[in-house]
């Protein structure tokens, strides 16, 4: 350490030396004291004390030429030239003879940098800001840029009183080891904010608005409560688009000022504001040049109306409104420029929107980006414009959606660049590949100490053609069931969608309904757009199912049918279930992951009997709306609802019922709600005044499923206090809904041996159930929690408070 010093510090004297008393170092003296008419010649150049810098690359900065006479004016520049490379510490010139030498000490080179003592900030993050690196040159001005850097990335963090030491480790052969000594010091926090000259709003609702927030202990996870003089800037601007959204059109901060607290430890923040009156909008026109765009038609896409009030956001609104009108209209380069003119006399703002249209676009040309997996015909064949279209920025949108669509990209961005002529334009869709294959698995808990695990592998985008195909291997307390499935998107290269599925499933509904069911078999699917939004699908599934119940007695002791025993009973046995149906879907969302607008609607109906088999119709509906209403805030109403009743004399067997509860039902158990068979236990001693004996014990036993079910879900996605980095989201929720409606004929009532009484309890009774479902994007995968509140329930239903559930992708 000390050694670099003494370099750095003798090469600073050198220079002052050399700068100052160079000139006189070459003047030549004659012998009578004045200067001589010709100056001496240098006739070599020679370098000393360079060790991995090569001499012609010092002679080359030196720039002096053997023949040149001694110059004081050419060696004062040379001696600075030197220096400005950063490879020297230390430079000096020395005249022997008519050679002139060159000593230099060349600066250590870096073999490693080192970070001691930091902990709130990563290596990672402080190694990007730090110029030095292995390999390089040492210099002690790089050294202290680089603190400075340092020093700014730990006041972003709240850091104020870190402090950063440098210390060298001198190694061999003119190396060093850069080590920052690093203490942190503790956080610097927000003690109070306050705001000055706010009479609209109160300093509760602008604390809300801005980001600097005041420290508190449950904000552990947040640095919003860290001071740093770059958040006020982005209050400031905070600040503005709030009033100005508020009708506030001369608003304004007047100061934003942080000073530190007595003891040294925390900041007072202080916005100053003048709030001034409220506008509201006045006289909206739309003015264009182009005579195929009417200013009055465009007018009518405007989101603004006159006498409003003021909003800022709508007048950026406007703009993309108009934009969108006049690409629908193929002019994919509109200006639109809006000129406001406030009458402060009516409090008004008038606007005036400039529009330039441009000429005529097509589209040139169609440039996929970003798809390292995907084929591009894969996303092609979404775009709704083709090479040589006129451009229509409602099909570039809908193009968007629908690419998004395939659950195939993270990101999806369609961008209009110019074309090789003035009308033409060329179209970029950048995509951002994610995983398409997904090993996923579930689990289940309930109040009762119930559980479930499923595990799947799937692919989504099979070979990058958009082909499905999943295999399934499910082993819970209530399934097994393993499965193939395979869609073809595009088959025989048709916009036609087929697929097949191949399935062996044993689902074991001993703990929730008595029963077990063996199915195998296989389906073959179809389907094709009706429309943009609009789709068709047909099926067929033929399968093999076999029905046990062994909790149960169903014969004599002759072997005879026992049917009064139970319910169940007449589900027991194989059946063959031949079935051919149809659904139809029409979605109108605005984002098919994150809608905030829109809905989708699906109806699907299957009819069983075809040619051989069990003979029902079943009908099922699913519908949503959905609504975005603030940032970070989304609102949805979802409904569920289905029927299945037999025809031809047939009954509905138990595995051809709806069950209900988990995840298509918070708050319950699966199979958690709907007819039960219920077991009162009497006395035979004990008699009440109606003449029947006095129940002692009431037993609730297998649930029967029902034939009718609608379930409506209402949910509320809010944004939680942590940062957006931590992939955290919550959800507020409220399902109400109902199930039931068995045949007559499966509704047992009676006595089944001495003292005990078995009633089936039915009916189409409202359950409703409330709570907090909370979602994690965590390293290993998505993870759901869902906190329920089953407040409104039958006495023979099976709550269920807490639900998990994962997937992991690949």
């Amino acid at each position: 350490m000390a050694s670099i010093k003494r370099l750095l510090i003798g090469g600073v004297a050198a220079l002052a030396v050399n700068a100052c008393y160079g000139p006189m170092a070459f003047a030549q003296q004659a012998g009578d004291g004045s200067e001589a008419a010709a100056p001496q010649i240098i006739t070599s150049v020679a370098v000393e004390g360079n060790q991995r810098i090569e001499t012609a690359t010092v002679l080359a900065y030196v720039a002096i030429q053997p023949g040149e006479p001694f110059s004081p004016e050419r060696i004062d520049i040379a001696l600075k030239t030197l220096f400005a490379t950063g490879f020297f510490a230390n430079v000096e010139f020395e005249q022997r003879g008519q050679t002139l030498v060159v000593k230099v000490a060349e600066n250590p080179t870096v073999n490693q940098v080192l970070f001691e003592g930091n902990s709130a900030v990563t290596k990672d993050k402080l190694e990007k800001e730090v110029q030095i690196k292995p390999r390089s040159w040492f210099t002690q001005n790089r050294v202290q840029a680089d603190i400075r850097r340092m020093q700014e990335v730990y006041r972003r963090s709240g850091k104020f009183a870190a402090n950063i030491v440098p210390k060298i480790k001198v190694l061999p052969s003119n190396r060093v080891d850069l080590i920052f000594e690093i203490n942190e010091g503790r956080t610097t926090g927000i003690r109070k904010v306050n705001f000055i000259g706010n009479q609209a709003f109160s300093d509760s609702r602008l604390k809300s608005v801005v980001v600097t927030q005041e420290s508190e202990w449950w904000r552990f996870f947040s640095s919003k409560d860290n001071y740093d003089p770059d958040k006020l800037e982005y209050d400031r601007e905070q600040l503005r688009k709030f009033y100005l959204n508020e009708g506030h059109y001369d608003f304004r901060v007047k100061s934003a000022v942080a000073e530190l607290t007595p003891d040294q430890k925390d900041f007072f923040v202080t916005y100053a504001v003048e709030e001034g009156p409220k506008y509201t909008f006045g006289d909206i026109t739309v003015n264009t040049k182009n005579s195929k765009l009417s200013g009055d038609v465009l007018r009518a896409f405007i989101p603004i109306r006159s006498g409003a009030m003021f909003e800022r956001d709508l007048v950026e609104k406007a703009i993309e409104s108009i934009t969108f009108a006049a690409g629908s209209s193929g002019y994919a380069f509109v200006d639109v420029r809006p000129r406001e003119t406030a009458d402060r006399d009516n409090r008004k703002v008038n606007i005036v929107f400039d529009v330039d249209e441009g000429p005529r676009v097509y589209v040139e040309r169609i440039d996929v980006i970003g798809n390292t997996a995907t084929l591009d015909q894969v996303i092609r064949r979404e775009l709704r414009l083709a090479e040589g279209d006129a451009f229509n920025r409602v099909l570039i949108d809908r193009s968007k959606n629908r690419v998004k669509a395939l659950g195939f990209f993270k990101e999806v961005e369609i961008e209009e660049k110019p074309g090789s002529l003035p009308d033409r334009t060329v179209v970029e869709v950048k995509v951002e590949e994610q995983a398409t294959g997904e090993l996923a698995f579930s689990v289940g808990y309930a109040s009762q100490e119930a559980y479930n695990f499923a595990v799947s592998i799937s692919q989504r985008n099979l070979r990058g053609r958009g082909q499905f195909l999943r295999f399934r291997v499910e082993t819970s307390s209530r399934t097994k069931n393993i499965d193939i499935r395979f869609t073809e998107p595009r088959f025989m290269g048709r916009n036609i969608a087929a697929g097949i599925d191949i399935f062996s499933v044993e689902q074991d509904y001993l703990r929730e309904a008595g029963f077990l069911t063996n199915s195998t078999g296989f389906g073959l699917r179809g389907g094709f757009p009706l429309a943009e939004d609009r789709s068709l699908g047909f099926r067929y599934t033929y399968r093999n199912d076999t029905n046990e119940i062994p909790s149960v007695s169903c014969f004599n002791a002759d072997g005879t049918p026992l049917l009064d025993a139970s319910a169940l009973c007449r589900s027991l046995g194989k059946t063959t279930t031949s079935l051919a149906g149809y659904s139809f879907n029409w979605d109108r969302r605005n984002d098919p992951r994150r809608p905030t607008r829109g809905f989708d609607i699906s109806l699907s109906q299957d009819f069983a009997g075809v040619g051989t088999g069990v003979k029902y119709h079943r009908t099922e509906f699913q519908g949503g709306i959905y609504r975005g209403l603030f940032p970070g805030w989304r609102a949805s109403a979802t409904l569920n609802a289905g029927h299945i009743a037999g025809w031809d004399g047939d009954t509905i067997r138990v595995n051809d019922r709806f069950f209900k509860g988990g995840q298509s039902f918070r708050g319950f158990e699966i199979a958690g709600i709907g007819p039960r068979t219920v077991f009162s236990v009497r006395d035979p001693d004990s008699t009440q005044p109606n003449g029947l004996s006095q129940t002692v014990r009431t037993v609730y036993g297998d649930a029967l499923g029902g034939k009718t079910y609608g379930i409506a879900s209402f949910e509320l996605t809010v944004p939680t206090p942590l940062p957006e980095s931590y992939g955290i989201s919550a959800a507020l929720f409220l399902d109400v809904g109902t199930l039931g409606g068995l045949d007559p004929i499966d509704k047992v009532k009676g006595d089944i041996n001495y003292g005990t009484y078995q009633n089936t309890r039915d009916g189409l009774a409202l359950r409703a159930s409330a709570g907090l479902s909370v979602n994690w994007v965590s390293p290993f995968g998505p993870v759901r929690f869902d906190f329920s509140n089953p407040f409104l329930k039958q006495d023979y239903d099976k709550a269920e408070t807490f639900r998990f559930s994962t997937a992991t992708n690949f």
